[in-house]
């Protein structure tokens, strides 16, 4: 294992105190748990957006704290979910008298952890609600949708719910918005390298040389399946046609897209891919309204990338030209 570390152990204490240093504009660190929150939270008459995770994301999640999007991150471990504690004291630094919703991905630990913080916060008087993500194709059947897990679309959940918290909205009305953004987003990722967990030492799984992983997760999971190396074009056709074929998405629609890097993709073939996607769009008639290219919900350094399309109505459109201001997303 070669990585620009200390101990193993320290390795999201030691981010934590680098991000918190570069960013103390944006962010401050709660000091009774490990939790990451605005530096203007609690915002009276606003709901509270909060969400969490393991670290080896970045940006996911603590890059997106900031006006238009989050307003407290729980950190956890390298993948591991946050405790119920650290959920729970973020809530309460940014509930301003309107609720909380919390965002999640939907991993054993972070719904039992999130679940057990929002009974916490109940007790406590917080009004709480929860929209687990669940975009990520390859890791389910369309019948058993439920059961997948939440990759990068959280993104644009936090984008959309974020920019519908800044207007004051209900907290039915902010969760509504992102039960959409669930229910009208998909992700498939594909990876031609493994990524090594700090602690562990050794890659999460094994490639030959002529091997991509088809349907990874963030967590450095193995995919669905091994596949035989191939061009960018005919990699990106055939995820693009799973996720069209998944909503399914039709001519007419609007639709935002990510290109979402893994870790240590270069942006050079990020945008080689997202050329091809809208290559694919265009003859079927469906329009790009919002694109997004770069590295937002990582795994280490895993190479790779994924590929999101969400469809748009004309509330969705508003909430992503929403102004946002955050350490990693501004606009």
């Amino acid at each position: 294992m070669k990585k620009f570390i200390n101990d193993p152990f320290d390795v999201v204490d030691e981010m934590l105190e680098g991000f918190l240093s570069v960013h103390d504009r944006y962010v401050r660190k709660l000091p009774e748990a490990r939790a990451v929150v605005r530096v203007d939270a609690p915002i009276k008459g606003k709901v509270g957006i909060v969400t969490g995770g393991g670290s080896g994301h970045k940006p996911a999640f603590i890059g997106f704290v900031g006006k238009g999007m989050l307003d407290a991150v729980a950190v956890g471990e390298i993948f591991t979910s946050p405790p119920p504690l650290a959920v729970f004291e973020a809530a309460k630094a940014v509930h301003g008298g309107k609720g909380v919703l919390f965002l999640l991905g939907n991993y054993s630990g972070d719904v039992m952890n999130f679940g057990l913080a929002a009974e916490m916060c109940r007790d406590e008087g917080i009004a709480v609600e929860q929209v687990i993500a669940t975009d990520d194709v390859g890791s389910g059947p369309k019948e058993k949708a439920s059961n997948r897990r939440g990759v990068v679309g959280e993104f644009l959940a936090w984008k959309c719910a974020g920019a519908k918290a800044e207007t004051g909205a209900t907290l039915e009305d902010v969760k509504a918005v992102a039960e959409k953004v669930n229910r009208w987003t998909r992700t498939l990722g594909v990876a031609l390298a493994p990524c090594t967990v700090p602690a562990k030492g050794t890659p999460t799984f094994t490639l030959g040389e002529d091997e991509m992983e088809y349907g990874v997760g963030h967590h450095g999971e193995p995919g669905t399946k091994k596949i035989k190396i191939c061009s960018a074009d005919e990699i990106t056709q055939r995820m693009v046609e799973e996720v069209l074929q998944d909503l399914p998405f039709t001519a007419g629609d609007e639709v935002a897209v990510i290109i979402n890097g893994l870790g240590a993709t270069p942006q050079l073939e990020l945008y080689i891919c997202y050329r091809k996607v809208k290559q694919i769009l265009d003859q079927k008639g469906i329009r790009i309204f919002k694109p997004f290219v770069g590295s937002f919900f990582t795994a280490l350094e895993m190479a790779g990338f994924s590929v999101t399309l969400m469809k748009l109505d004309e509330e969705l459109k508003a909430l992503l030209e929403a102004p946002a201001d955050t350490p990693c997303y501004r606009q």
